[in-house]
């Protein structure tokens, strides 16, 4: 018998639920994770493994030689594999659970047009937006299936620490434009004092 979905009015979904999840229905561990929570566990795990890729293709373009942005593109490296420890965190969680991930096709950057500091600011902060959102909905869709332990860790753990950084990325962005960082490859001087003075980019 399906589980009753809670009652109340529901809004439509950003959640990268996994559609082809396989459960263990044999887990001995498994206790309050319903399938949905456990789907959606697994979809933004995939999410963040993306995000990760994608931040390492922006820090490979910054390291390129007509562009040459060592700093810049050390923060990128950082941020990715940040990313990259905040997936394999929430796998190691939902195995704790007794859930399953499926591996899945990580899907391309996308990013390949983007080749100048300010764009590549704009990208990430418009990726952690969307990141964040998509973490408080999986909190808040734990707590209403009757998991408060899920939504409470979703929230320490992943969330908690992605306010800080979006915080540093807007401040990133005004300096940016204050030093006069162009949205074109060419660049100027403007990325080249943002790559020299902009302690931020190795210290976060």
């Amino acid at each position: 018998m399906a589980e009753a979905e809670p009652s109340g009015k529901r809004f439509k979904s950003n959640l990268p639920i996994c559609k082809t999840h396989r459960t263990f229905p044999g887990s001995t561990v498994k206790q309050n994770l319903t399938a949905v929570v456990e789907e959606s566990l697994c979809g933004v795990s995939t999410l963040l493994m993306e995000v990760a890729y994608r931040l390492e293709a922006l820090a490979n373009i910054f390291e390129q030689d007509d562009i040459a942005l060592p700093r810049v593109a050390a923060f990128f490296h950082q941020e990715s594999e940040k990313e990259q420890a905040q997936a394999e965190a929430m796998l190691v969680y939902l195995s704790e659970r007794g859930g399953q991930y499926c591996n899945k096709d990580i899907q391309r950057p996308g990013c390949e047009a983007v080749a100048a500091v300010l764009p590549a600011l704009e990208l990430l902060l418009a990726q952690w937006k969307e990141e964040m959102a998509v973490l408080v909905e999986l909190s808040q869709l734990a707590r209403e299936h009757g998991d408060p332990h899920s939504a409470s860790v979703v929230k320490s753990r992943f969330l908690g620490p992605l306010v800080p950084r979006v915080k540093l990325l807007g401040d990133l962005l005004t300096n940016g434009r204050r030093v006069g960082c162009t949205s074109d490859r060419a660049g100027g001087f403007g990325e080249y004092l943002f790559n020299e003075l902009q302690e931020e980019l190795t210290s976060v």
